[in-house]
């Protein structure tokens, strides 16, 4: 009996396998569609946005993009000003969230093909330069990226509040949350998922203006220099501080949102929850962020891979249906490609019906991408509230099946005032009425209870 136990225990010391768990609930109805909402809603208020079109670019004779000031500020940040001005004649423009999209997407596939030939640098070089562009959308469209991200964040809290929930109850209990039920987890505690990431940024601002204002005072003539000279322990630890908080942040920022799923945390305690996971157990966080970024990759290459297989066949079969006239289905549905899924266009729709139809091809392609990016969302906060679950069982030594439930919620006790409304509330005609005990309802002959 021992025997048979022991493989057991000793897969058991191994608790990472359950990261691999993930990807079943990330391919969950549920939360395919909880996040398909919001790259949905995102799409659409980036697509409203961008009819100003403020971004500078340069067109070929076809007039497709060749370049835009994004590019330019990858290669060389200086020329971005001279680069506006030269393009400012033209008036070539496109969007911001279209121009982001597209770089965020390229950089995001090359992160994906160097890490399975296991070019680490190559994978950091493309995440580098994918904040490097929200740097550069922050530094020159200021306006429209703070409203964007305020936006985003209101979604991101909502859907993947609600995913966390749901990774949440199926990792702890194997319970499968309805859509309605997530999402009602999620709106109900809105504030804290969206006051949580900011806070950081509130704590790091805060005390740097302590350090701002001491540069202020340096201003001073020879008091200052002096001040400054005085002061400097105290602007080290402020500086240390904020180093504290800034790795946190950053490293601990993914198990912000399964802490408040997973234990119903307010955003302060989240954020203590994710910071001390962080400091206890670095290396341990390491690991399992790695895991799970390499086992993600490869599902996403092999969901792509099913849905390149499901529009190429789609599209090869229909081709042998057309009976050999491939310019019109050409101008209703390019063919797919693994790499574009919705192909390049060699012919313009020639009549008002195939434009209709190449138009409904496209909504209907648009689905099966927007579906490929809702299991990405769908992947990474499932499998972040499964590291949450794992640093917490390491850390704090609870359990993974210890989760919160809204039975765990106390019962609201009634106030006095309720209470003696319930006392003197009249009984109903159908009761009896109670027994009175006073002295003037007995009778003579019945004796006080002392003297009985």
């Amino acid at each position: 009996m021992a025997n048979e136990k022991e493989p057991s225990q000793l897969f058991d010391a191994f608790v990472f396998p359950r990261v691999f768990q993930a990807f079943r609930q990330a391919i969950q109805p549920s939360k395919l569609i909880i996040a398909l909402l919001a790259v949905a809603v995102l799409c659409g208020v980036g697509q409203i946005m961008d009819l100003s079109k403020p971004v500078a670019a340069t067109a070929n004779n076809q007039g497709q993009v060749t370049q835009t000031e994004l590019q330019v500020y990858m290669t060389n940040p200086a020329q971005v000003p001279s680069f506006i001005e030269a393009n400012r004649p033209t008036g070539m423009r496109v969007g911001i969230f279209s121009t982001l999209w597209h770089f965020s997407t390229s950089r995001f596939h090359g992160a994906i093909f160097r890490l399975f030939v296991l070019d680490i640098p190559g994978v950091a070089r493309n995440i580098a330069e994918f904040f490097k562009a929200f740097a550069w959308a922050f530094r020159y469209h200021t306006i429209y990226t703070i409203v964007f991200f305020i936006i985003a964040l209101a979604v991101i809290s909502v859907t993947g509040g609600a995913i966390c929930r749901a990774a949440a109850l199926q990792c702890a209990r194997g319970e499968k949350p309805g859509l309605t039920e997530a999402l009602s987890f999620s709106t109900k505690r809105f504030v804290s998922f969206f006051a949580t990431p900011l806070t950081p940024i509130g704590i790091i601002v805060f005390i740097g203006l302590f350090i701002f204002v001491l540069g202020l005072i340096g201003n001073i003539p020879w008091v200052g220099e002096l001040l400054m000279g005085i002061c400097m322990p105290l602007t080290l630890i402020a500086g240390g501080l904020i180093a504290a908080v800034a790795i946190g942040a950053v490293v601990g920022l993914d198990l912000m949102f399964p802490a408040i799923a997973y234990d119903n945390s307010d955003c302060f305690d989240s954020i203590s929850r994710s910071f001390s996971y962080v400091y206890a157990r670095p290396w341990h966080i390491i690991f399992y962020t790695v895991v799970a970024a390499i086992y993600g990759a490869i599902c996403y290459v092999f969901v792509r891979f099913f849905s390149f297989v499901l529009l190429w066949g789609s599209y090869r079969i229909l081709r042998l249906g057309v009976l050999g006239n491939n310019s019109k289905l050409n101008a209703i549905w390019p063919e797919p490609h693994f790499a574009n899924f919705l192909g390049h266009s060699a012919s313009a729709a020639g009549n008002w019906s195939e434009t209709i139809a190449a138009l409904l091809v496209y909504i209907f392609v648009l689905a099966i991408i927007g579906l490929l990016i809702s299991f990405v969302l769908s992947f990474y906060f499932s499998a972040n509230t499964i590291i949450y679950a794992l640093m917490r069982s390491k850390v704090d030594n609870t359990a993974i099946d210890d989760v919160y439930t809204y039975s765990e919620e106390p019962e609201a006790t009634p106030s006095v005032a309720e209470r003696e409304a319930d006392e003197t509330k009249p009984s109903s005609a159908g009761d009896t009425q109670p027994e009175s005990t006073s002295e003037e309802s007995r009778t003579p002959e019945e004796p006080p209870p002392s003297e009985q």
